[in-house]
């Protein structure tokens, strides 16, 4: 009697996502397989002038962990891999089709998927209906809540979820209503395959840059692009107040050259000198080649790399006005930002050197995933009115809206009225405020 073959297929979009994949293989993360296959994902806007991961520089060092490594985009081509997902009617059709492109045959496949609330994990996970899943994470969005509903058919198959402990103590929400289990990528393998990634490492005489992180919010509609380009020079201006004169900016791979060389020319009005880092690198091998005193950004996540694995002093700029503006409540973005503004001390300004414990940021982010998903998540009524309550309410009170607050009914909203003509009156009250905060 023949045993079946076990393959393990890994999905990634990213550099980092494959680096998070190689990191939890050399720890013992996944089990034996007989064939591992790296799926690589290109999901830009026009992914035939954006190069793909396996294209990146350092890729082949972290190739050797697959037997083989193939493209989505070319699986489901012309389509594009954020916007088709396949029609009901058609799944007994592709899968079998997959599996013999493929050449899976009557393999055990077992995923490891990202982001499976949205294509193309989502259409990757229903055409391969028996395998179960792992999904990773490889940024701070693992700490808050499935930014929508999944159908139990798909989130029922996934056991775990791994995740970078960026924040040492903090439990992720992430798919918790599943019941996946969170289990850390060691930090240790993690730094281990950048190390393979990086060129020589900084020497030891004079003091690293101020590495400056952009992270391109205009592309998101977060900002607007003149926004953006003043959230950089305030990075500039900030490190030059704190003593730095030598900078290093990395922008994001697609985001204007002229926003680099406004920065270059203000550091240099500043009397200091600002380098562009123009090479599509992860940040975090920037952290050993140049050994930086202080890196700066606004949300990302390399920012909680920086302190949590390499020591790296760390500030944040504009989470607080980003904050205030995010919309809908419910962007999944909105986590991320809770986190830098809680735990990274900010750039500019007086730094408030009372820390939140962990259990206060955990109920702190609990109460913002509430507020984000209190349908996905109701479970996480109880500690949100802890954190509301609790004497921590009024410093972390930018975190929420008045008008979240009070439709959940949650402390520090206006009163509910039981009529249902006063109840319109208060929503009519509310908006009006809203309006006249523009």
């Amino acid at each position: 009697m023949s045993t079946r073959r076990t393959t393990q297929i890994f999905c990634a979009s990213t550099l980092y996502g494959a680096v998070t994949l190689a990191a939890a293989l050399d720890s013992g993360g996944f089990g034996p397989a007989d064939r591992r296959i790296l799926l690589v994902t290109n999901n830009a806007a026009v992914p035939e002038t954006t190069p793909a991961l396996d294209e990146a520089e350092g890729f082949e060092r972290v190739r050797g962990r697959f037997d083989s490594v193939l493209s989505w985009n070319e699986t489901i081509s012309p389509l594009h891999p954020a916007g088709w997902t396949p029609r009901a009617s058609d799944l007994p059709m592709l899968q079998r089709h997959l599996r013999k492109l493929w050449e899976l045959g009557d393999d055990r496949v077992e995923l490891a998927l990202e982001s499976i609330q949205v294509t193309p994990a989502l259409a990757i996970a229903q055409l391969l209906p028996e395998a179960p899943i792992t999904v990773y994470a490889d940024g701070l969005m693992s700490y808050g809540p499935t930014r929508n509903k999944i159908d139990p058919l798909i989130g029922g198959r996934v056991g775990r979820l791994l995740h970078l402990d960026l924040v040492p103590g903090l439990a992720p929400l992430l798919l918790a209503e599943f019941g996946a289990v969170p289990e850390p990528v060691p930090t240790e393998a993690f730094t281990k395959v950048v190390e393979e990634l990086a060129g020589p490492a900084a020497g030891a005489a004079g003091e690293g840059p101020a590495l400056l992180l952009g992270q391109y919010l205009a592309a998101l509609n977060l900002l607007t692009a003149a926004e953006e380009e003043e959230l950089h020079l305030r990075m500039v201006r900030g490190a030059i107040a704190r003593g730095h004169r030598r900078l290093v900016f990395k922008p994001h791979p697609t985001a204007p050259d002229a926003w680099s060389r406004t920065l270059v020319e203000a550091a240099e009005e500043l009397g200091a000198e600002l380098t562009v880092e123009d090479r599509p690198v992860l940040a975090e091998v920037l952290y050993r080649e140049l050994r930086p005193a202080l890196v700066v950004g606004c949300f990302s996540t390399a920012l909680l790399t920086a302190a949590t694995f390499y020591g790296v002093p760390v500030a944040r700029v504009g989470t607080r006005a980003l904050l205030e503006r995010l919309t809908p409540f419910q962007n999944s973005n909105r986590i991320p930002l809770t986190v830098v503004d809680a735990v990274v001390p900010p750039l500019e300004g007086e730094v408030d050197d009372t820390a939140v414990g962990t259990e206060e940021l955990n109920d702190l982010v609990a109460a913002v995933g509430f507020a984000m998903q209190p349908k996905i998540r109701p479970e996480l009524r109880e500690p949100a009115v802890r954190h509301l309550s609790g004497p921590l309410a009024e410093r972390t009170r930018h975190h929420f809206t008045l008008r979240r607050l009070t439709v959940l009914n949650l402390p520090g909203g206006l009163p509910i009225p039981r009529h249902p003509k006063v109840r319109r009156l208060a929503r009519r009250a509310l908006r009006l405020r809203k309006a006249l905060k523009k």
